[in-house]
């Protein structure tokens, strides 16, 4: 067996197999409705996973193939066929973004976003994301457009040692048997360092590291080097897909949010799960499922998703509520039928032909129109934008007890009889608590509009150092920024109602003049009332009536001992609703408590069911059924009282 780095060695292919096109249709599909509707599908985004045991599957096979058809593995012409089917959509789609962003997305901070840029194009933004203490779960509008490439940059960091791996396998007298034990061991060391590196206060290293994730990829590889043996157990291939399938359907519909169980062997489940959906797939492509699977519209899909991957993160954050007047199904609909239609074209004008040797001069003048066309459409949709407010300095030092803080905004409040003639519009802002409930918000159900502006891991208690689960951690350094991103949402969204609910970040322990404190002390609750105070400044700064929902009791994790973490404890929760309740009293605008403690600790003490339907996932964090048989019936009638009147 021969090994190179040169290019010289005949390409070979694998035979196309339309089911597999049809899978990657169905994982789009997945990451497609989790960032449109999450409510319908809560675990969408492990379609990710999907992509990375497909990639895995393929690659790994045509290595594979290359060694035993050819003799050798060319790495020059392995890398070089990488680039060529990649780089050409990814730079035009972060062309077309740069160039685009000023206009359409007005919120980007223009360096970070060329640093993004050069991240996606060099394929390390995930790490950019690590070092940014950046979530996946993260909802919110300053989100960069280019976000999503991180999932690029983990598999092109792989392929670049994977080969040279595989070349080392090829020396062996069973080189699938050693490829498969290098994929094993492999995946054991991404499984248990996504496990060990989980923090739940910064999770984004478990999430985005090529180690952590590595898995999926892996997973998939050590299919390709069994695809022998597996070949030869059809019942038990059939019976292991079965309930890879019934387990992937549950995940996608069941496992939401940021749990601890995704890193500790949630994505390496997921990863088996498809692998052994693919198996069945790859080695009996006649079967009814697979002749499903296999339908024409659905490679179709498959064929492009390359393209509606890369297009529907920076199209989804373009066409919004604001731009388009739709929400809900219909906004869905014209977002995912705006990436097929650019993705589509993308795959004929720019992908397709680029693939192909000496084609460049002819795809230039395609690729240029589509990102000038691309721009165009969506600044038909996207009106002038609004005058930003003025920035607000939140630096992330404690402020000095009892001081309020100085930034005041001077955003004009807006007369209510001036708005625009529509829908009532709602506003939920907060953490990641808030953002479970405007995700799962049931949409269309009375002509309310929701948008969702709850950010994961942020409260607007901001100083540096709290206690979490009894140890010391660091704020997000992002929380600071609160109050820019406050303001510049009610500026832009420019809502009748604002719901606000805020408790885990604010339940916390935290170091404040150079001692531990929590809500319930003078000093701490002092910070606490002004910062609260600053939140309905901006949030009600254009006109709209604000609704400070109460904290729920909270059960997230136990101490050793069996007893409650600090921020868990009744007695927190009872001191910050006071709180809530003292500063609605006694500011001018008039904020409206409405007590969501009730709603879900019914009887004074938490509880995990609320009339036979789970409230929580996780002791913290609300469920979709919660939302919408329990949350939304009865804060829906006030919200809309409260915006009409």
């Amino acid at each position: 067996m021969r090994w190179g780095a040169a290019g010289s060695a005949r390409r070979v292919s694998l035979r196309h197999l339309p089911p597999l096109d049809g899978l990657r249709a169905v994982a789009l599909c997945a990451v497609l409705v989790v960032h449109g509707m999450p409510a319908w599908l809560p675990g969408g985004f492990l379609g990710v996973d999907v992509f990375f045991v497909l990639s895995g599957f393929l690659i790994t096979s045509l290595l594979l193939r290359e060694a035993e058809v050819t003799g050798r593995v060319s790495l020059g012409g392995f890398w070089l066929r990488r680039a060529r089917r990649l780089l050409p959509a990814l730079v035009l789609l972060v062309l077309t973004v740069v160039l685009a962003a000023a206009y359409l997305l007005p919120g980007q901070e223009p360096g970070a976003l060329r640093t993004d840029a050069v991240a996606a194009l060099t394929y390390w933004a995930n790490w950019r994301m690590v070092l940014r203490d950046g979530d996946y779960f993260t909802a919110t509008a300053a989100a960069s457009p280019l976000q999503h490439t991180w999932s690029l940059a983990i598999e092109e960091q792989f392929y670049l040692l994977w080969p040279v791996l595989i070349l080392f396998a090829l020396r062996a007298r069973r080189p699938r048997l050693l490829t498969g034990a290098l994929c094993a061991a492999g995946f054991a060391a991404s499984t248990v360092a996504a496990a060990v590196l989980y923090d739940p206060l910064h999770p984004g290293r478990a999430y985005f590291g090529s180690d952590t994730r590595a898995a999926a990829l892996l997973a998939g590889c050590a299919l390709a080097a069994a695809a022998p043996v597996v070949a030869r157990h059809p019942t038990a291939r059939r019976c292991v897909a079965v309930a890879g399938a019934v387990l992937l359907a549950g995940l996608a519909v069941l496992a939401g949010g940021a749990g601890a169980w995704l890193y500790r062997g949630g994505f390496a489940l997921t990863a088996v799960a498809a692998a052994a959906v693919l198996a069945e797939l790859a080695a009996a492509p006649g079967t009814p499922v697979a002749r499903l699977l296999g339908a024409a519209p659905l490679v179709w899909v498959g064929r492009v998703s390359y393209g509606g991957y890369l297009w529907h993160w920076p199209l989804f954050g373009v066409l919004d509520t604001g731009r388009t007047g739709l929400d809900g199904p219909r906004l869905l609909a014209l977002r995912v039928a705006a990436t097929l239609a650019v993705a589509a074209a993308s795959f004929y004008l720019v992908e397709q032909p680029l693939r192909r040797p000496g084609r460049l001069r002819w795809a230039a003048g395609p690729a240029a129109g589509l990102a000038a066309a691309t721009a165009a459409a969506l600044a038909v949709v996207a009106p002038a934008p609004p005058v930003a407010p003025p920035v607000l300095v939140a630096a992330p030092a404690a402020q000095p007890s009892g001081q309020t803080p100085s930034a005041v905004s001077t955003v004009p409040p807006v007369s209510r009889a001036g708005r625009r003639p529509g829908p009532p519009r709602a506003m939920v802002i907060g953490d990641s608590v808030s953002w479970t409930l405007g995700a799962y918000w049931p949409a269309g159900a009375s002509g309310l509009t929701l948008t969702n502006e709850g950010v994961q891991g942020c409260g607007i208690a901001v100083l540096p150092e709290l206690r979490y689960g009894g140890e010391a951690h660091t704020n997000y350094p992002y929380c600071a920024t609160w109050e820019s991103r406050w303001g510049g949402s009610t500026t832009s969204q420019d809502p009748d109602v604002v719901v606000v609910l805020l408790d885990r970040w604010e339940l916390m322990d935290r170091r404040l003049d150079g001692r531990w404190t929590h809500v319930g002390e003078p000093a701490y609750d002092t910070y606490l009332s002004a910062q609260l105070r600053r939140a309905v400044d901006l949030t009600a700064a254009r006109g709209a009536r604000v609704a400070l929902l109460t904290a729920p009791y909270t059960r997230r994790q136990e101490r050793p001992d069996g007893g409650l973490w600090p921020e868990d404890t009744p007695a927190r929760v009872d001191a910050w609703n006071r709180l809530l309740t003292e500063v609605a009293g006694s500011h001018p605008d008039r904020p409206v408590v409405l007590d969501l403690n009730r709603v879900l600790c019914p009887d004074g003490a938490f509880t995990w069911r609320v009339g036979g339907v789970q409230v929580r996932s996780d002791g913290l964090h609300l469920t979709p059924a919660g939302v919408q048989r329990v949350v939304a019936p009865w804060l829906e009638p006030q919200l809309l009282r409260l915006a009409t009147t």
